[in-house]
């Protein structure tokens, strides 16, 4: 069959994204200099089957897809429009970037944050210091103690974050999704970071899960994963009253492994790591602190034990 010039099938109401796809096909094929048919054969696709894809009438599978970008030699990103295929630029900052290690990867990220202003001053990035991990890590404990210790304001962030929406996490979430949850995560953090450049901050467990905001609080905060073991996040989780994971224990904790697993890369970011399970309070409270005051550029002074003390026996 040869290359058909009209939009094939009847007319009607089109899916805005078919269509868009469609699009990008035609104008990728343009750019490679192929034909329909060359198309067809390159791809292993009928023609049919790409006219109906090119008009946005044609709900191709992602096989399919995936055999027109090999053919195109494209990325499958850029076929279904990802913003970074959306022009030249994007896409030379893509080559450059392509086949990276995650050091390399990294030091990009800081230079382009400091080249385009977003990295925050150094002074600002030093002073505010984030604890990230999964609930039952260890900081709202540990962040408490660390701020007595440095003589700054302790943050819960989740506490912020219902006082902008004037209700709890659960109710954020139920009433109005993730999106909107998200929105008043960035909002919290944002202001907490301006109205207190010399802070502790507690975050939740999920902020990691949004690119944009965990890239903002990588910028400005010297920040602190706070590793435990499973069976540890679970622990301290019901001893904090929360007897949700016990109604399902086996199913609660695969769920637990498969979120730390999907979390990792992320909480790795950190500039820094302490094992919560590894030690009593007292010790881990030490190396924590030791290690941000040495991040900081800070004496080691001294400690409070009378705190640390009291935190033992209410733990």
């Amino acid at each position: 069959m040869g290359a058909v010039d009209s939009a094939p099938g009847a007319a009607g109401a089109k899916n805005p994204f078919l269509v868009a796809l469609g699009e990008r096909v035609r104008g990728l094929r343009s750019r490679r200099g192929m034909t329909r048919k060359a198309l067809s054969q390159a791809a292993d696709v009928s023609e049919r089957h790409l006219a109906n894809l090119e008009y946005g009438e044609g709900n191709a599978s992602i096989l399919v897809l995936l055999q027109v970008a090999d053919a195109l030699q494209c990325a499958l990103a850029e076929l279904i429009g990802d913003v970074s295929t959306s022009s030249p630029e994007w896409l030379f900052i893509r080559e450059l970037l392509s086949g990276r290690d995650e050091a390399e990867l990294r030091r990009v990220r800081l230079a382009i944050g400091q080249l385009l202003g977003s990295g925050g001053p150094d002074g600002a990035r030093k002073s505010c210091v984030a604890l990230i991990g999964l609930r039952g890590a260890g900081k709202s404990t540990l962040g408490q103690l660390l701020a007595d210790d440095l003589g700054c304001p302790f943050v819960e962030l989740s506490r912020e974050i219902e006082k902008f929406a004037g209700c709890s996490v659960s109710e954020i979430q139920a009433l109005y999704g993730q999106n909107a949850y998200r929105r008043y995560e960035r909002r919290a953090l944002e202001e907490a970071i301006q109205i207190y450049p010399e802070a502790v901050i507690a975050t939740p467990g999920g902020l990691v899960s949004d690119p944009a905001t965990f890239n903002f609080l990588l910028n400005h905060c010297t920040t602190v994963w706070l590793q435990a073991d499973p069976q540890d996040h679970m622990q301290r989780v019901v001893a904090q009253g929360d007897m949700r994971p016990m109604a399902a224990s086996r199913e609660a904790m695969e769920d637990l492994r498969g979120i730390l697993a999907g979390r990792a890369a992320f909480y790795s970011k950190a500039q820094l790591r302490l094992d919560t399970s590894s030690q009593p309070l007292g010790t881990t409270f030490d190396l924590l602190r030791q290690m941000v005051r040495q991040a900081l550029g800070l004496p080691e002074g001294e400690k409070n034990q009378a705190e640390v003390q009291n935190m033992q026996k209410s733990a």
